[in-house]
Order: structure tokens, then sequence, then C-alpha cells
């Protein structure tokens, strides 16, 4: 394993548990994916670094008590940052954390697929990392088009982030392939 990496894990936290639209249907599988991902991380050396989503919304307040992991997270890392925004730079210091350590490749995973994790691959691939992006170790939860009607399931959604990822942004990547590069 390369030394010049680091995992991120953006926003698996209470605060979702919260949310209405909140479902296991994916958890179950997500949890598996995420913890194998974490541990394979921690048994190569790959720093770990969680990132917390925290705004004046509800669950998502400081003082509501869920901006914390989920409580089957398993609990290493090397960092915690705090973000207000959808990705996990603009206003965190996690570019200069990452370049003080040499790290120039990035694992992106967690919650949501499509906001927050795709928004963070977006901007580190902008930064100059290489990112890989493990869609199996990200959720998300169905939609509905504001306009049309149409219900995007969680597969829809994931589909539609790999392709405006892989090949500009990312390498699409399983928690075995992110492990093994």
């Amino acid at each position: 394993m390369s030394r010049n990496t680091a995992l991120i894990v953006i926003d698996v936290q209470q605060s979702f548990e919260q949310r209405p639209y909140w479902s296991e249907t994916d958890l179950p599988a997500f949890r598996d994916k995420l913890t194998a991902l974490i541990d394979g991380a921690v048994a190569a050396g790959i720093p770990v670094v969680r990132v917390l989503h925290v705004d004046a919304d509800g669950s998502f307040r400081k003082e509501s008590g869920f901006v914390r992991p989920m409580d089957w997270v398993p609990p290493a890392h090397d960092v915690v940052f705090e973000k207000t925004v959808h990705n996990a730079f603009t206003d965190t210091g996690l570019d200069r954390w990452l370049r003080t350590r040499g790290v120039t490749r990035v694992i992106v995973c967690g919650i949501r697929t499509e906001q927050c994790c795709e928004t963070t691959t977006r901007v580190a691939s902008d930064l100059g990392y290489d990112v890989d992006f493990v869609t199996e170790a990200t959720l998300t939860f169905p939609m509905t088009h504001a306009r049309t009607g149409r219900v995007y399931d969680s597969a829809d959604i994931k589909a539609r982030t790999e392709l405006v990822l892989a090949g500009r942004f990312a390498r699409i990547a399983t928690v075995e392939e992110a492990l093994a590069a």
C-alpha cells in the first residue's frame, strides 16, 4: 500500500438517522463495505480522516447531539474535521493536513453518494489528488425529481454518480481495489 494515501470517511453520522428520508434498506451492505474499508486502511497504515457535517439544520446542529459517528462505525481515525459546506475541503483545513503528510491519493466513502461524497471527489481532483471513489462504501436515499416527479432509487443515483465521476474526477473502485492500489 502506498504511503501517500488517506481514507476520507464523510458524514457517517447520527444526524442522518433523524432525517425523514432515512432508510435502512441499503444500510447492511454499506456498513459491511465501510467497515471493511476502514479496517483495511488501518491494517495498511493508511490514515483515516473522519469528516462530520455541521450546520443550522436540526439534527446537523452541533447542539443536537447527533453530530457524532454512527454507533457501529469503527473508532479508528487519525483526525476529525467538521465542515459546513458540501465538500470536505473548503472550510476544514483538510487540504493542508493531507499535503503536510505527503498525501497525493485519497479514497472517498461515506454519506451521501451524490452530495458530499461526489462534491468532495470533484474538489479533491481539482486540487490535484488522485481519487478512488468507492461507491459500494457510500450510502444515499431515493430522491424525487422536483419537475417530473420521477423517483430515482439509490441504485439510479449511484450509477449516475459513477457515470459523471469515472475517468474525469476519479477511478471507481471496490473496497478491495482501493486498498490494493
